[in-house]
């Protein structure tokens, strides 16, 4: 059981896996949540569009159709590897299914037979449309399958599930076939390799360094690269982490914090237990830094850290 993460920590989450997102309007704030609750999630949904051209799919994705209104899902997974989102919050994707699935998915273990339709997915899982006829003929690019991949394990991967937590429409609701073309077994293999794995970020990071992208947060990027939020506000002397400029060119740190510079109001202790996690260390700082005075610091002095 979880809350859904908000549409920025979505946002950094795919990007933080490597993938191409594509915003779309006002997709963070496009949802059906007048209609009921979404959440708490348990999973990741995965379908076929039954559309040709990435455009149109987009566009039917978001709005929807006559007597189905939009979205249609959070995410869409074109042909080209790229994920577009429509909205967040409660989609019309997953619809009636089996609560013996949804319990199966809970306890991340094999799946049911799904045969009902008795409990609302709508609500509790997080869904992405991939664009495919779905004929069994029309190909899935490698691209394609890669980033349905990455996907759903930028999802598992925040939450701490396992493949088990991804499933096909046709395994939640009777007489679905999507996504059809590839199996579901197959792509929770891909999944679970995957997720034995360290992020692998896409093009806003090199030689050591960031770019910030719209929607990213100080610990989103610490957490796609290994490194603790406190090396990020050292290594680039933040003054206030909750600020982040878009464009903005952050160096990354290695996960020990070495030094430290002294702000307004801090006291030995304090860093000890915010940067060493144990208040009692502030001995050591003292010591390592000869500090004659420990009740004595000066804003902007730099202190040296030992290891954790």
């Amino acid at each position: 059981m979880a809350s859904p993460m908000t549409p920025a920590t979505f946002l950094s989450a795919l990007r933080a896996e490597g993938l191409e997102v594509v915003l779309v309007g006002d997709w963070d704030d496009h949802n059906r949540n007048h209609k009921g609750p979404w959440g708490p999630v348990h999973g990741v949904m995965i379908h076929h569009t039954v559309t040709k051209g990435s455009a149109r799919t987009v566009d039917i994705c978001r709005k929807g159709y006559p007597g189905l209104p939009g979205p249609l899902c959070h995410g869409v997974i074109t042909k080209d590897g790229k994920v577009h989102l429509v909205g967040y919050g409660r989609a019309n994707h997953a619809g009636s299914g089996d609560d013996d699935v949804l319990r199966a998915v809970i306890a991340e273990r094999a799946l049911p037979g799904d045969n009902e339709a008795n409990t609302d997915g709508n609500r509790h899982f997080y869904g992405f449309e991939c664009e495919n006829m779905g004929d069994g003929d029309d190909p899935w690019p490698a691209a394609q399958l890669e980033a349905i991949e990455r996907a759903a394990a930028a999802v598992c991967r925040h939450h701490g599930w396992n493949e088990e937590s991804v499933i096909g429409h046709l395994e939640w609701q009777p007489g679905k076939v999507d996504p059809r073309g590839f199996t579901m077994s197959s792509m929770r293999s891909r999944i679970s390799k995957r997720l034995g794995k360290k992020p692998s970020t896409g093009g806003g990071s090199s030689a050591g360094t960031y770019t910030v992208r719209k929607g990213d947060t100080l610990w989103s990027i610490a957490r796609a690269h290994g490194v603790t939020v406190a090396a990020l506000v050292d290594a680039n002397d933040l003054r206030d982490p909750s600020k982040l400029a878009i464009g903005q060119k952050l160096t990354l740190t290695a996960s020990t914090v070495t030094t430290y510079t002294v702000r307004k109001g801090d006291t030995l202790w304090g860093i000890a237990h915010d940067r060493l996690g144990d208040g009692s260390r502030w001995g050591e700082i003292a010591k390592l830094n000869s500090l004659k005075d420990a009740d004595t610091l000066s804003v902007g002095q730099k202190l040296k850290l030992p290891k954790k």
